[in-house]
């Protein structure tokens, strides 16, 4: 099975300048050792099971409440049972249809 799950973390409450708290909830991420990827926009993280990236998601998200009075988290997610690598072959798919033409 894959859990694919793209979630933010912006910090409210702090003025304009995030970076480096958003860096908080990224190190956690990296630490948990599973699949990710961070973008401008999202985290993409890839796991066995909802509990598992879940998991990680909510540590990411308190490493960042620690410094800020509100967090406001967006989630999109993925479930999907047989898959494995969700995170690199749906890229795969698209870059190869665009090769296409």
């Amino acid at each position: 099975m894959s859990v694919l799950v793209a979630f933010s973390v912006t910090p409210l409450g702090v003025g304009e300048g995030v970076g480096e708290l958003v860096a908080e909830a990224v190190r956690v991420v990296r630490a948990s050792g599973l699949p990710n990827k961070t973008d401008a926009m999202f985290t993409v993280i890839e796991g066995d099971s909802w509990d598992e990236v879940m998991a990680v998601v909510q540590r990411a998200v308190e490493a960042v409440k620690t410094r800020t009075p509100r967090v406001s988290v967006v989630i999109k997610a993925d479930w999907r049972d047989g898959v494995i690598d969700a995170m690199n072959r749906k890229t795969e798919s698209v870059e190869r249809y665009l090769s296409e033409r």
